[in-house]
């Protein structure tokens, strides 16, 4: 699965000299996403949605690893006659990435929201 994962994150836009840092880094996701599943689920049961989610996961982690995530909320910066804008939507990319695996994952995953326990009502 650590091959298909690979792919997904080139087609992503992982660059070849990245897969030195990639090829550990899919490992560790795809053991702490497959730590969240639900109780007797496994990667193989979540179809084409566990990779893409590991590779999606992988990206966003590089992208803050290399500086690749924009971190910067600079909106406009002007000195002299030259301007830099972060233009709206391309930033954050990252946190939207991690976010969107976690949907993606949502039906296999165990329930990790807020929960009312032992409460008397």
């Amino acid at each position: 699965m650590t091959g298909e994962i690979m792919a997904l994150c080139r087609a992503m836009g992982a660059a070849e000299d990245q897969e030195e840092l990639l090829l550990p880094l899919i490992q560790a996701v795809c053991g702490q996403l497959a730590d969240r599943l639900r109780d007797g689920a496994c990667p193989e049961d979540c179809g084409p949605a566990f990779p893409l989610a590991a590779a999606m996961t992988a990206m966003d982690r590089l992208s803050g690893m290399t500086g690749g995530g924009g971190g910067s909320d600079v909106t406009s910066f002007t000195a002299g006659e030259l301007t830099i804008r972060k233009e709206a939507g391309s930033g954050g990319a990252g946190k939207d990435l991690s976010a969107q695996a976690d949907r993606l994952l949502a039906p296999w995953l165990r329930d990790d929201g807020f929960v009312f326990q032992g409460v008397e009502g």
